[in-house]
């Protein structure tokens, strides 16, 4: 389940936040980093709230007075909070309130993994997003897609 991920994350930091600025590579990034945890054997810091605003206020305190590098690195953690949006981390008290609701992690797999089945129809649903996208931000133009490429920007919609 990558590209559900991914370009969901894309989309709809694109249409919420409407920022021309932002680097939606790193959103894409941000989005799939959480499956580090699935190497790890099941849902641990990345797939917690804390380890998103922990990255969160680490790019804004490494980050005075370096705007270029915060607006690309800000999509980092935009990102992580849309995946645990994305694959329902927050039914899971013990992963997406970790450490809060205890310091152990949450057993069994990531939530993507778990159910399979559900996860390759969300993936279908990623793809078709992901067309749609395309064709909305104009990636089907040379020139939109090489300024996506070289600079993570898109063309968004009036």
């Amino acid at each position: 389940m990558f590209v559900w991920f991914a370009a969901l994350s894309v989309v709809i930091v694109a249409l919420v936040f409407r920022s021309p600025a932002i680097d939606y590579r790193t959103v894409a990034l941000g989005a799939l980093l959480p499956w580090v945890d699935a190497l790890l054997g099941g849902p641990r810091v990345l797939h917690a709230l804390s380890g998103a605003v922990v990255l969160l206020v680490l790019v804004m305190a490494t980050t005075k007075r370096r705007r270029l590098l915060r607006r690309r690195l800000l999509g980092v953690p935009i990102g992580m909070f849309c995946h645990l949006l994305l694959d329902g981390t927050f039914t899971t008290v013990q992963a997406f309130w970790w450490p809060f609701a205890g310091t152990t992690f949450a057993s069994g797999q990531v939530p993507e993994i778990r159910h399979l089945g559900f996860s390759i129809v969300l993936e279908i649903l990623g793809f078709v997003v992901a067309w749609w996208a395309w064709r909305t931000f104009g990636l089907d133009r040379p020139a939109a897609r090489r300024r996506f490429l070289t600079e993570g920007r898109l063309d968004l919609p009036s």
